[in-house]
């Protein structure tokens, strides 16, 4: 039994939570999060410990560590989870600064500890089958892929503030998407954005729209569609075409009830949010991470994490330069 310090007891830590309690190898051991309602709550409902930063680093029965606090922390955790030898998960991004993430990478590999990046929808049973049936060469050379990702609302302007903006935010999960299927990198990215739906986003200086053509070594184009508002639930679907054919992951609906009359047919709306539509990637995610725990290597690491904001920041200047950025 792995025992697992959780650091972050928010939305995303609960999710954690659950999964790291519900697997049968690992336990969680402790909490880590200033702000007690949420850290207690956890804590009662686990039979888990509160800890400080200090003393989960320093607890050897403490076997890894899972980040999920605020974005302005996971560096430093990681570092600290490096030297005190703990195996890392590290929701995403490890930084909103491509230098800081290096010098982070670098404490990693000066400790050789292991770390998992979390890009969840790698781990989608969905989209990883599309990958493997593009792997087995069923549509052939893959062409083109479409990567269509729109959330159901904005979040507050106040939040575009501090997230690094929507390309760094929202789209680096698609951009590392667009890597991990065509299995190359991109040497070309052109983007386009612009603020179409909350007008406070815009007087925050971020965009709630936008556009990334990406073009790779083999010829293959990746276009990525991002908005902050669908107006009819999560928005998320793939399109992979080749010479042989064409795979596609539509959207995971509420139901798969349709009703059809003399009036029309009528489907269920896509599930409201990601911790609906992606529940059993993260478990997925989980299962991985006890897998790297046992000796497997990261199928996606800190260099994953590195590139997909590497690839973010050169969509910004794309944007803001209106220009294509070669890589």
């Amino acid at each position: 039994m792995y025992n697992i310090a959780l650091f972050g007891a928010g939305r995303i830590g609960q999710v954690h939570a659950v999964n790291i309690a519900n697997h049968p190898e690992t336990n969680l051991y402790s909490v880590i999060d200033p702000y007690d309602v949420n850290a207690n709550m956890l804590c009662d409902q686990y039979d888990a410990k509160r800890q400080s930063i200090e003393e989960a680093m320093a607890d050897s029965h403490v076997d890894a560590v899972c980040i999920c606090s605020a974005t302005d922390t996971h560096a430093d955790l990681i570092e600290l989870g490096a030297k005190a030898g703990k195996t890392i998960f590290c929701e995403k991004p490890i930084d909103l600064d491509s230098s800081r993430v290096r010098d982070c990478l670098g404490v990693v590999e000066q400790y050789k500890v292991p770390l998992l990046v979390g890009f969840n929808r790698r781990f989608d049973p969905h989209f990883a089958n599309l990958k493997q049936r593009a792997v087995d060469g069923e549509v052939g050379e893959p062409a083109t892929l479409i990567i269509t990702s729109r959330d159901p609302e904005p979040p507050p302007a106040e939040y575009s503030k501090v997230s690094g903006g929507m390309f760094r935010d929202m789209s680096i999960h698609d951009l590392d998407m667009a890597r991990f299927l065509l299995g190359e990198d991109p040497i070309s990215i052109t983007a386009h954005g612009s603020c179409k739906i909350d007008p406070e986003i815009g007087k925050a200086g971020d965009i709630d729209t936008g556009v990334i053509v990406l073009s790779f070594a083999s010829g293959a184009i990746a276009t990525i569609l991002n908005s902050r508002k669908s107006g009819y639930g999560y928005d998320q679907r793939i399109e992979l075409h080749g010479a042989k054919g064409m795979l596609q992951v539509a959207n995971v609906r509420e139901n798969l009830v349709t009703s059809t009359s003399d009036s029309g047919a009528q489907d269920a709306k896509p599930l409201h949010f990601f911790l609906e539509r992606y529940k059993e990637a993260y478990i997925a995610e989980w299962q991985h991470f006890v897998d790297v725990l046992n000796g497997s290597e990261p199928n996606c690491s800190g260099t994953d994490g590195e590139l997909a904001l590497r690839l973010a920041d050169a969509a910004i200047v794309s944007m803001n330069e209106k220009r294509t950025v070669l890589l």
